[in-house]
């Protein structure tokens, strides 16, 4: 059984995948709103192209710690190693050049969302500061929104919000 979940109330339907071939396209009407969604059946070009980026030594973790996506449209897990500096950080799009381009239909997420910068502190340490680039939605810390130029310290664990794509910060543990 598999889950998708409405865009109007974030329920979760279930249905038997296996009724179902590659490529067909659903209409559900959600349970709990009645809204009807429709989805499409099968892997998508741009779950090719993440797991070809996934081979890339730079979304290993490098010893700046990384992000987890825990939660998109497509429902499957995506890890992204940071790098000392800036990380912009974005929904996919071919031709872009961002640091970490998560794959995603997720349209009120901008090509270009957020930024995470992680400096090395004097005594050694890494500090992980956030900012909205600024993009349409707006950038959300533990539920509160960034303002214009704010930039929040963020630590291990921090739930960030871009657009309806959910992001966890991972810090490197020595």
């Amino acid at each position: 059984m598999k889950r998708v979940r409405c865009p109007k109330c974030d329920h979760y339907n279930t249905f038997d995948e296996t009724l179902y071939g590659e490529g067909q396209s659903l209409v559900f009407e959600c349970e709990n709103c009645r809204k009807q969604f429709k989805i499409r059946i099968g892997t998508s070009s741009l779950q090719a192209t993440q797991k070809d980026a996934n081979r890339n030594p730079e979304t290993q973790d490098n010893g700046f710690g990384s992000i987890q996506v825990v939660e998109n449209v497509f429902g499957f897990r995506q890890s992204f190693a940071l790098k000392e500096g800036d990380n912009i950080i974005g929904r996919y799009n071919p031709g872009d050049s961002i640091d970490i381009p998560i794959d995603t239909t997720d349209r009120s997420m901008d090509r270009r969302h957020c930024v995470i910068t992680v400096k090395k502190n004097p005594d050694g340490s890494l500090g992980y500061t956030l900012r909205d680039w600024p993009s349409l939605t707006g950038t959300f810390l533990f539920n509160r929104i960034l303002g214009d130029r704010e930039r929040a310290t963020i630590e291990d664990g921090d739930i960030i919000t871009l657009g309806a794509t959910t992001i966890i910060l991972q810090t490197h543990q020595k």
